[in-house]
């Protein structure tokens, strides 16, 4: 006996299609935030972007900073910070899930269950696969969103560059505060507590 069809609700597009993303839609919010899956899915005014999945090594600097970063911040009780997967709306059908989040307290309000509207801090580690997109892409959203300060982590040269918004002279754009190479200490501009030596961000032989 033929089973009689019935609508598809939001619901049941999300089952069926999470896995194909189909990429020549228009996705709403509504939809993109409904999505169930343990990929790493952007929206970019109103197009889904798959996130191929990190390497190892790109997950052992991520989570080094993440760990620093949250024992920092929590000892000084300044605010959260997260690790990817988190959407972070940069404005209206513009989601990006940077590796490591910070919000200051102050500014808890911005936080939500489903996605945060911003941030006060983001770090991207840059990809193999597409390093503009972190390197120029991500840096102008993230500037021109509002947020403070940027760091792009570089394990092809093992350097980490400190960005933070040149309100004074240019709003929206980052400057470049610093570029941190190994024997040296990268530190932020936001959060002068935090500083952490390159030699422990990019050691292959950390295991624990």
């Amino acid at each position: 006996m033929i089973q009689p069809t019935r609508p598809r609700l939001l619901g049941d597009f999300v089952r069926e299609d999470a896995e194909s993303f189909p990429l020549h839609k228009q996705w709403t919010e509504q939809q993109y935030l409904a999505l169930d899956t343990n990929r790493l899915v952007e929206l970019n005014d109103g197009k889904i972007e798959v996130l191929p999945m990190p390497t190892q090594w790109h997950q052992m600097i991520a989570l080094f900073l993440y760990e620093q970063l949250r024992a920092i911040t929590r000892e000084h009780r300044l605010g959260l910070t997260l690790a990817a997967p988190l959407r972070i709306r940069l404005w209206p059908g513009k989601f990006r899930e940077p590796d490591v989040v910070f919000m200051l307290a102050a500014n808890k309000s911005r936080r939500g269950d489903q996605f945060w509207d911003r941030a006060d801090l983001v770090m991207e580690v840059v990809s193999d696969d597409d390093p503009p997109r972190d390197l120029v892409t991500k840096r102008d959203e993230y500037a021109k969103s509002g947020i403070a300060e940027y760091w792009i982590v570089d394990p092809r040269d093992c350097s980490i560059r400190v960005l933070t918004l040149a309100a004074d002279t240019n709003p929206g754009v980052y400057r470049e505060m610093a570029c941190y190479a190994l024997g040296q200490m990268a530190e932020s501009v936001l959060l002068p507590v935090f500083r952490v030596e390159l030699s422990q961000v990019f050691d292959e032989t950390r295991e624990f």
